[in-house]
């Protein structure tokens, strides 16, 4: 059995750290600082639409981001022991979240006296060709389940569905699925059922930052991953409705910081007049954040990605980039468990789960950036 290699009290920790922040929102919005409205820098223009959302959000919508206080469901599983494996698109802090929910779901079921044995496994690069391997050869060691991170739907859809027809119980889970629109036959996913949409929201706040003028590149991450390309969709889409915005470039960096970071400032010595950066993983905040400040353009260009890297938060404190899409992965862990459960008992969709669990992506900007650094990491500054 594979446990993940973090502190089995971390989970408590970020607990400790979730009610000091509620603690710390309530300091900030009652006057203990100046203002709870405040935004990133503006490295362009103050514009109405800013205040305007500054005053409508509710600054302790980072506390609501990330739900550490999971319960089991009251479902009554059918067996005391479960072996479930799940793979996913490569080894990176991402998934550390996801397993830690996925870590804090199985001790619950072991209070109850059922055992959840699973292996957490991934490549270090994100390949298809890797993924179809793990998965062939799962197949043939008697797992319950099998749960897939999909890295490429076209490539990985044929071998889920003939792992479904040979018997196998296939999910996915994460933040990438293949769906039964993508002629998968996976029994169940659980994960971002979101993400065009969060491309497309993240762009919107970018543009409005913009006056919706403006020259942006867009950093996707792996080819062919549905969730980075659903993301980079939304956001071209966003694009194409502003005559005033232009997209300069398209780039893949693999989800890799080093890569996102060179192509960053390659493509900052291509435009000179670039002021903005869409970024769709996790890591290409970080690789972009860090060119921009190398290249002391940080008071005019404007950031906007995804997630919860430790130093993506710090640039987003220190108004480098201007929001972040925090998605909840300690939540699609623990869900992924429990659907598990369910499926090896062989119940279909709609009878104790559904298709498609969907779980949250909260926008964060400046003015939540310390609470988030306070849930996630205790880091209060």
């Amino acid at each position: 059995m594979f446990k993940n290699t973090m502190k089995k009290d971390a989970i408590h920790k970020r607990k400790q750290f979730k009610a000091f922040a509620v603690a710390f929102a309530v300091f900030m919005c009652g006057g203990g600082v100046s203002g709870c409205a405040g935004g990133a820098s503006d490295p362009v223009s103050a514009t109405q639409g800013d205040a305007a959302r500054a005053v409508e959000r509710d600054i302790t919508s980072a506390n609501n981001a990330v739900d550490f206080d999971h319960k089991l469901d009251g479902y009554a599983p059918l067996n005391k022991e479960y072996n479930f494996y799940f793979t996913y698109k490569m080894v990176h802090p991402w998934w550390d979240a996801v397993a830690l929910g996925i870590e804090d779901a199985a001790n619950q079921y072991q209070q109850e006296g059922v055992t959840i044995n699973y292996e957490y496994l991934a490549p270090n690069e994100a390949l298809a060709d890797e993924q179809i391997r793990r998965l062939t050869d799962a197949a043939d060691r008697g797992f319950d389940v099998i749960g897939v991170d999909v890295a490429d739907v076209g490539r990985v859809t044929p071998v889920i569905n003939k792992l479904i027809a040979d018997g196998q119980k296939v999910m996915t889970f994460s933040s990438s699925d293949a769906g039964k629109e993508d002629g998968c036959h996976r029994i169940a996913y659980v994960g971002n059922t979101h993400n065009y949409e969060d491309g497309a929201d993240l762009t919107e706040a970018l543009c409005q930052k913009l006056s919706y003028r403006g020259k942006v590149a867009i950093l996707v991450g792996v080819k062919e991953a549905p969730c980075h390309e659903d993301r980079a969709r939304g956001a071209k889409d966003v694009i194409s409705n502003y005559p005033g915005m232009e997209i300069a470039e398209v780039a893949y960096d693999e989800d890799n910081v080093e890569k996102a970071y060179e192509l960053t400032k390659e493509i900052l010595k291509r435009h000179s007049d670039l002021a903005g950066i869409i970024c769709c993983n996790m890591c290409n905040p970080v690789g972009a954040a860090r060119a921009v400040v190398e290249a002391g353009r940080e008071d005019n260009i404007v950031i906007v990605g995804m997630d919860h890297d430790q130093e993506a938060l710090t640039y987003l404190k220190d108004g480098v980039i201007y929001a972040l899409g925090v998605q909840d992965c300690y939540s699609i862990g623990f869900d992924t468990v429990q659907v598990a459960v369910k499926i090896a008992d062989g119940h279909q969709p709609g009878e104790a789960y559904p298709e498609k669990t969907e779980e949250n992506t909260t926008i964060i900007y400046q003015d939540e950036a310390a609470i988030m650094l306070g849930i996630l990491y205790g880091k209060m500054e």
